[in-house]
């Protein structure tokens, strides 16, 4: 292998932080700008994550936490039978029935609480427009975010659809922002412990629903990030081709494949390919072989592998049309294996379930509501915790919850900062002892 691991990812790993950072430094605009969008100058809205308490200033200590335990076990009680409603319909094939109600969620999003927004940053600013316009903007925002998100047959540009997912994140991030101090801090403590039972627990939701998506080779029913590989699939090169990860609403996982091919027509030896496959996307070999009896045999122009009972050893090279003749395929077909080959290179990429973003976001943004050097720290420890556990995933090849690290460095972080750090800069600056 040419370097380490962490050289050879570090690119799709930054594939993964861009969008993240980019989503949080938005989220942290929003509250430092939007001063009427915040709903501290009005009453409270009650939304899902505080059913139970409405947190109020004049209420005591004990009081507030107390009942902002109470928000937060409600609303994780509420995640899981949603969760487990959803794993319920999709173990019974109501695809239909779920695309349609992420359709509706995300023009709801993007329309509703959007729309919200954009009102508040045309009051905010006094940008001159008429309702007409205004209208007709959200709409064809809205219409085009949801087409570019769930279109099926449609060529969109990954870049549109990257863009739209960060900005569902932003938006629905920006709402969470409002809800009351404590309420959040627990909220997000309850979020962090419950992805990480209910991705790794035996009978958890999420761990449930990824299985039955790799079993069925089908895409996870959620709204995930996806950021498709950008290094060269020129088969003359070398290093890693594809680092290749799912997610769930709040979980991710990687799989990376390694290529070291070599020049075919200089008669020398074939390819050779190191894969290990991610159970939440497996690799077309594997569902070709799981397919097949297990005495057939599977292989690529890339690959040198026979199968004898459950070994596999490394002995000759079978091409596409060998291949063929293995799963009685004419010609046609066998130049049709070729081609599903190259699309299933080119749809794989790292995936980051869009709750992340959401999470992550909603801490910076409760950190910019105090200062900004609070902002910074939470901001470092995140992406810190996303570094690590892109590293965990590749280390364990399983999937793994993506906000417990990154929460709990964030905010172990936001109160270090604000108690100790904060405290110590502002006195040493204002004794001129630092500047």
């Amino acid at each position: 292998m040419d370097g380490s691991i962490l050289e050879s990812i570090g690119v799709e790993i930054i594939g993964v932080m861009s969008p993240v950072s980019i989503c949080m430094l938005l989220v942290v605009l929003i509250v430092y700008s939007l001063t009427s969008f915040s709903s501290s100058s009005g009453e409270p809205i009650r939304t899902a994550a505080n059913l139970v308490y409405l947190e109020t200033p004049t209420d005591s200590t004990s009081e507030k936490i107390e009942g902002s335990l109470l928000n937060a076990l409600v609303f994780v009680i509420l995640i899981a039978a949603v969760t487990f409603l959803l794993v319920l319909l999709y173990y019974y094939n109501f695809t239909n029935f779920l695309k349609n109600y992420m359709r509706f969620s995300a023009f709801f999003v993007l329309g509703v609480m959007g729309g919200s927004i954009f009102i508040s940053i045309i009051r905010q600013f006094s940008i001159p427009i008429d309702a007409i316009t205004c209208l007709i903007l959200l709409f064809n925002f809205t219409v085009v975010g949801v087409l570019s998100i769930f279109a099926e047959g449609i060529p969109i540009p990954i870049l549109l659809r990257q863009v739209y997912m960060v900005l569902l994140g932003i938006i629905v991030a920006a709402w969470f922002t409002n809800l009351p101090e404590w309420t959040t801090w627990t909220l997000l403590v309850a979020l962090a412990l419950y992805d990480l039972v209910a991705v790794l627990a035996p009978g958890g939701p999420l761990k449930i629903l990824v299985e039955l998506a790799s079993s069925r080779d089908d895409e996870l029913p959620a709204l995930v990030y996806e950021a498709r590989p950008t290094v060269s699939r020129n088969p003359r090169g070398s290093g890693f081709g594809l680092l290749v990860g799912g997610a769930s609403s709040e979980s991710v996982e990687v799989e990376m494949t390694r290529h070291n091919p070599t020049d075919s027509r200089n008669g020398g030896d074939s390819n050779e390919t190191m894969e290990e496959t991610s159970p939440l996307v497996p690799s077309l070999r594997d569902r070709m072989r799981s397919s097949s009896s297990g005495s057939s045999e599977f292989s690529s122009t890339t690959d040198r592998i026979h199968q004898t009972g459950t070994d596999i050893i490394e002995d000759e090279e079978v091409d596409l049309s060998a291949l063929g003749a293995i799963l009685g395929m004419g010609g046609n077909e066998s130049r049709r294996g070729r081609e599903i080959i190259d699309e299933e290179e080119t749809s794989r990429g790292i995936k980051l379930g869009l709750g992340d973003f959401v999470f992550y976001s909603v801490l910076v943004g409760r950190a910019a509501m105090y200062d900004l050097m609070t902002v910074y720290a939470c901001y470092l420890a995140i992406i810190s915790g996303l570094g690590c556990t892109l590293i965990l995933l590749s280390v364990f090849r399983q999937a793994l919850p993506a906000l417990p690290i990154s929460i709990a460095l964030g905010i172990m972080f936001y109160f270090l900062t604000r108690l100790l750090m904060e405290p110590f800069v502002v006195g040493t600056s204002t004794n001129l002892m630092m500047f």
